[in-house]
């Protein structure tokens, strides 16, 4: 049924929101149960592989893929030509939160551009979508249909096999066996795919960029080094 299938999406992106925040608890032991929804959702080549970190080692798995990569995480640091087009993306995103009542806050707070944050908005979309199924309203159910179509589009289409990529580049670098299972490279590797199955299914055409193409957005001048005197 279209409203199972869209209860699935919501719990996988439920699931992948949660999981790409510092983990408080251990997300590990929910695999198991996203197992079924990983087989209904036409993923099943992305099941996880078998790991079996405990949840501080969990945790130092976080630090040591994003502690010094944290950018990697934020959608307006990937190729951007200005701080001032930065503003102008945030604000869109801020646009689409806003007008479904999405409020970005809480207990562990993020940027409105950081992934989890994406994912969760998407997870808020497919709720409302639901609920609107249930109760017979087909034009909300449209109107989350169109604004699901627009943010893949616009947003976190656009960048997330970017994040994927390099965060699997990153990881190896740091990691130490590189040969062991790696939480948050397969983590990137699910997200990646189910967004870009998503967009397949609304008949999108993502702007799929090569991570060479791609700049780090750069930063103001009057908050980099350039502007620094030289020290004599």
């Amino acid at each position: 049924m279209i409203t199972d299938h869209a209860i699935r999406r919501a719990q996988l992106y439920c699931f992948l929101a949660d999981a790409f925040l510092y983990p408080a608890e251990n997300w590990l032991e929910d695999l198991p149960a996203l197992m079924p929804i990983l087989h209904d959702l036409e993923l099943a080549d992305y099941l996880p592989p078998s790991f079996d970190h405990q949840l501080s080692e969990l945790q130092s798995e976080h630090r040591r893929t994003f502690g010094l990569t944290g950018s990697l995480c934020y959608e307006t640091e990937y190729g951007l030509p200005n701080e001032y087009r930065q503003s102008q993306e945030l604000a869109d995103i801020a646009g689409f939160y806003q007008a479904f009542g999405f409020k970005v806050g809480g207990r562990r707070r993020e940027r409105p551009d950081h992934l989890a944050t994406e994912l969760e908005f998407l997870y808020v979309l497919a709720l409302k979508e639901v609920y609107a199924m249930e109760q017979g309203i087909d034009e909300h159910v449209e109107v989350c249909i169109e604004a699901r179509r627009a943010f893949l589009q616009d947003h976190i289409g656009r960048w997330i096999g970017l994040f994927a990529e390099s965060l699997a580049k990153s990881a190896d670098r740091v990691r130490e066996p590189i040969d062991q299972p790696q939480p948050y490279v397969w983590l990137a590797r699910l997200a990646a795919a189910f967004v870009q199955a998503e967009a397949r299914r609304l008949g999108l055409s993502l702007d799929m960029r090569r991570l060479s193409e791609v700049q780090h957005t750069p930063i103001a001048a009057e908050i980099s080094c350039e502007t620094c005197p030289e020290i004599s």
